[in-house]
This record gives structure tokens, C-alpha cells and sequence, in this order.
């Protein structure tokens, strides 16, 4: 594999495990990440003798979400695919289990990534969050719904409205991460949960992920729906254009509230 992939896969036993690579953009997601991403993702679906994934990214950061630089000049379109959506993932419908390895930042679309995984590992310095409002966005590829599938409503929306995010140690106390290890070992912890599901049938556990994820897939449908149509409204805002010119020249936002 080359080092200069922005997205690397690489097989351990019968898991595929799946590594953002633009460590300089604290993995961010531009249009080759997300082709990629869904790339590897077919192979995972595709390949028989793969039995579970997981998903992580090159240090510092999980992922930072969206690449805002992308959005500034006019290619956000590019940041999602026809079958997964944003990222290649977050509308996909899989049929083998997903683990997500945090370690760092998992922003905006990084966390709603996450959430589009099965299961969660997470080192102690890991952090969750959506600040999509303190840049005059919306979380818009399913923050904003389920977020309320792992936390108590009251902690998703005050980390919806603030954008605060929280840390790992929260999180797995509300119940967001399955299991909090030490910093660094969220891809060795995450592995140890992938072998523990491939000691089980895979067609047993594929086939009760399938259960599980059938109301996810109705409700989420009209969700996706209102989320892309409350992110189409601010992105025609001059807040917008204010939070990324404020993003890029690193200052504070003067919002105008139109």
C-alpha cells in the first residue's frame, strides 16, 4: 500500500480494516475521500471471506468532517456518492457489521461517519461533536437524528444547539461508545471486538444486523429528506459564506442572521 492514499485498506484475518489518510487535513473529507470510501466498503459487501469492517483514521484525528475548503469552491456535491452519501457511508445500507476506531477528533461529518457505524471503540482523548452551527451549516448526513439513537435527548441536543463536543469518557457513560480504551489502542480494541462477532455464524450475525437496522432504514429515509432540506436553505444564507470566509482566515464569525 502506498502511503499516499488518502484512504487505506488492509486485511487482518477476516476483517477489512478501512484508514482515512489526509492526516494534513485531520482526515477530512473531500470527493476522492469519499470514492474511496465506498470503494472499500463494496469490497467489504463483495468478498466472502470478509466478515466484519472497521473504520478509523491517521492520527491526530478521526475525521474533521466535510471539507470546508471543498464546500468554499462551489464542489460540496463531490463529498457524497449515489450510494452511500455523504462520504460514501452515511446512507449506505450494509449488510456486514461496522466498527468504528476513534481516536481523536470525530467532527461534524466525522462524527455522523461514526454513527453510521455498528459499534464504537474510542480512546480516553477521543471527542465527538457537531459544530456544524458555529459555521452556519447543518449536520446534515444524519447527526441531527441519530445522535438521539446513542445519547439521552436532553445531552444530543445541547451538543446540537452549543456544538460543544464531548469526550470519550462521556460518551461511553451515556452509552455512544461501546468501549473506551487508552489512547492509541482503539484499532487494537476495536479488532478484539471484530474477532469476537467472527467466532459467531457470519449468515446469523449478518442476518440479525438486517433485522436491527430495518426501522433505521424507513425512519431515516423522510430524515435524510428534512436534514437535506434545512442544509439547502442555510447554504443559500450569508451567514454561510461569513462562516467559512471565518473558518479560513481563522477568527470569529460577525453573524448577520440572514
Amino acid at each position: 500500500m502506498s502511503m499516499g492514499e488518502v484512504v487505506r485498506a488492509e486485511t487482518i484475518g477476516r476483517v477489512l480494516v478501512v484508514t482515512l489518510n489526509r492526516p494534513e487535513a485531520r482526515n477530512a473529507i473531500n470527493g476522492e475521500v469519499a470514492q474511496e470510501i465506498e470503494d472499500h466498503l463494496d469490497r467489504l459487501e463483495r468478498d466472502q471471506s470478509l466478515w466484519v469492517g472497521v473504520l478509523t483514521g491517521s492520527p491526530p484525528a478521526f475525521s474533521a468532517g466535510a471539507d470546508l475548503k471543498e464546500i468554499a469552491a462551489g464542489r460540496g456535491a463531490t463529498l457524497s456518492t449515489t450510494k452511500g452519501g455523504f462520504a460514501g457511508i452515511v446512507e449506505r445500507r450494509r449488510k456486514k457489521p461496522l466498527i468504528a476506531a476513534v481516536e481523536g477528533a470525530a467532527l461534524a461529518g466525522g462524527c455522523e461517519i461514526v454513527l453510521a457505524c455498528d459499534l464504537i471503540v474510542a480512546g480516553q482523548s477521543a471527542s465527538f461533536g457537531l459544530p456544524e452551527v458555529k459555521r452556519s451549516l447543518v449536520a446534515g448526513a444524519g447527526g441531527l437524528f441519530r445522535l438521539f439513537d446513542r445519547l439521552p435527548s436532553n445531552i444530543a441536543i445541547e451538543m446540537i444547539l452549543t456544538g460543544n463536543p464531548i469526550k470519550a469518557p462521556v460518551a461511553e457513560q451515556f452509552g455512544l461508545v461501546n468501549r473506551l480504551c487508552g489512547d492509541g489502542n482503539a484499532l487494537k480494541s476495536a479488532l478484539n471486538l471484530a474477532e469476537q462477532i467472527c467466532e459467531n455464524a457470519p449468515l446469523s450475525v449478518w442476518e440479525s444486523l438486517a433485522v436491527t437496522q430495518l426501522y433505521k432504514q424507513s425512519r431515516d429515509a423522510e430524515l435524510f429528506k428534512r436534514s437535506n432540506e434545512a442544509l439547502n436553505r442555510v447554504m443559500q444564507s450569508e451567514d454561510l459564506n461569513e462562516g467559512l470566509r471565518a473558518f479560513i482566515e481563522k477568527r470569529r464569525p460577525n453573524w448577520a442572521g440572514k
